[in-house]
């Protein structure tokens, strides 16, 4: 597969995204622990630790703040410039596109989803719009609007084969670019 890496990097950037429960950061985590040098970014935990939000979203039975792109844009821009990151972030249409060499979108069946949610805790009402958004494509459907077609991977994700197969692919496919 020809090289998608940007001229200006030596090394990728990856943003790994899907729906809430898709397995973004054990995905993410996992890439970054197998390339030398690349640093997993979670940008919910980014939200939450350096306030990069405008506070609560009004309907409490979504526990969820109301992000501030520009913040969050801002916080990171020196460190996606130098490249060896694997960010995860469940929205992906607020990032510069050129931030990104790969950008892989997880996907859930959604009787795999729902108790993965369920598990976490999420309110029924906070459960329904996640499985939704999944059915919907809505994260799918956001990467091709903000990110040239050929650099995304729609991938599946329910189980943990799943899980190994698509670290494989990526790691193999950074290693391709950079010869690592």
């Amino acid at each position: 597969r020809k090289s998608n890496l940007r001229p200006e990097r030596k090394v990728p950037n990856i943003l790994i995204t899907g729906t809430p429960g898709t397995g973004k950061t054990t995905t993410a985590e996992k890439v970054a622990e197998a390339l030398a040098g690349f640093t997993h970014v979670n940008v919910g935990d980014l939200v939450k630790t350096k306030s990069l939000h405008a506070g609560k979203h009004e309907d409490e039975e979504f526990d969820t703040f109301i992000l501030d792109e520009d913040l969050i844009c801002d916080e990171l821009e020196d460190q996606m410039s130098q490249g060896g990151n694997v960010v995860d972030f469940h929205t992906c249409d607020f990032f510069p596109e050129r931030w990104f060499d790969l950008v892989v979108v997880l996907r859930t069946d959604n009787d795999i989803l729902y108790p993965r949610l369920e598990k976490r805790g999420y309110s029924t009402k906070k459960i329904q719009e996640n499985v939704e958004c999944e059915i919907m494509c809505v994260v799918a459907e956001e990467a091709r609007e903000s990110y040239k077609e050929e650099i995304i991977w729609m991938l599946q994700s329910n189980s943990i084969p799943d899980l190994e197969a698509n670290v494989a692919r990526i790691t193999h496919q950074v290693k391709q670019w950079t010869g690592m």
